[in-house]
């Protein structure tokens, strides 16, 4: 275990380095800059800007330092989105927010996704499997900016009114249409993976032992199948839980939620490049975790699957 997890800290080290140099360069090819905006700009002040924020050194030196700045605990201040403010403190503060958004998509995308999965496996080839694949796959197929358009207009704007359609400052309904649009399509996808993993285990000797013991179906389906079952829904959870913590971009744009992923789309287009490095690197960082985190759940949920350090 010791020998896995001193592999995995330099894997996280090498990995980290590589996301940093890579965003810094694909960064600072793309035209424009932080201060190059609506208001112009004379070119003595915009050097001056440069030489303060150690804009104006070559791109190897710039990563150095910032690297350097990283390891002592300093992300930098935003150029721009929140000027002066350091990154860290507007991470600290925007990530909550999106952290409970995604908390709740999370747990009904889980809960309603191996539901769905098993039920559509136990009726394989019979009208609900049919009508689950059909919703799954248009689940996965739309973008969730349509997603979002749709439910705004049907259930917020035009329709039926029920709903917010903007912020979270009006209680509990307000949550109900973003968390619903960021957990639809790992619903979906969990579903699918569910299904088809479930699929394979349903034809195992121990499932038709256990049909012929007379066992009911939620005792076939949660006590002996499910177990096997999730191993590829797992895989598939840790990145994806990474993400959605860490912020739907398009979800939180479209209902004006201030959170983590709003406040990254529109560091991009302000080029506050600290602010874009930050949240970039807490990214990272964060589906780095949740594959580690899927490694103990594969021990956990199957005891036969051994870490990269075990003796065989």
């Amino acid at each position: 275990m010791i020998k896995f997890l001193i592999k995995r800290a330099i894997l996280v080290i090498v990995t980290l380095f590589f996301i940093i140099c890579l965003t810094y360069v694909l960064m600072n090819t793309v035209p424009g800059g932080p201060f190059l905006g609506e208001k112009a700009i004379s070119p003595r002040v915009l050097q001056e800007l440069e030489a303060k924020y150690g804009l104006d050194k070559p791109l190897p030196i710039q990563i150095k330092n910032y690297i350097s700045s990283l390891l002592k605990g300093d992300m930098g201040v935003s150029l721009k989105m929140q000027k002066n403010r350091p990154v860290a403190t507007i991470i600290g503060e925007m990530f909550p927010v999106s952290a409970k958004i995604g908390a709740i998509a999370i747990v009904w995308a889980v809960i309603a996704g191996v539901s769905l999965g098993c039920i559509a496996a136990y009726c394989r080839g019979k009208w609900q499997d049919s009508l689950l694949q059909v919703i799954t796959t248009l689940g996965i197929a739309f973008p969730s900016f349509v997603t979002a358009t749709v439910l705004l207009i049907v259930f917020a704007g035009g329709v039926f009114k029920i709903f917010p359609t903007s912020g979270l400052s009006q209680g509990p309904l307000s949550f109900v249409l973003p968390c619903f649009t960021l957990g639809l399509s790992p619903m979906c996808s969990i579903a699918r993976y569910t299904r088809s993993s479930m699929l394979e285990v349903l034809s195992k000797a121990y499932i038709k032992t256990a049909r012929s013991y007379g066992q009911s179906v939620p005792q076939i389906i949660f006590k002996h199948a499910l177990r096997n079952a999730l191993i590829p829904v797992v895989t598939y959870m840790g990145p994806m839980i990474a993400a959605i913590l860490a912020g739907g971009f398009v979800v939180e744009s479209v209902f004006n939620i201030p959170g983590l992923g709003r406040y990254f789309v529109q560091s991009i287009s302000n080029r506050d490049y600290p602010l874009i490095m930050g949240t970039t690197i807490f990214l990272a960082t964060l589906v780095i975790i949740m594959s580690f985190t899927v490694d103990v759940i594969y021990k956990i949920v199957d005891p036969r699957i051994q870490l990269e350090s075990e003796p065989t």
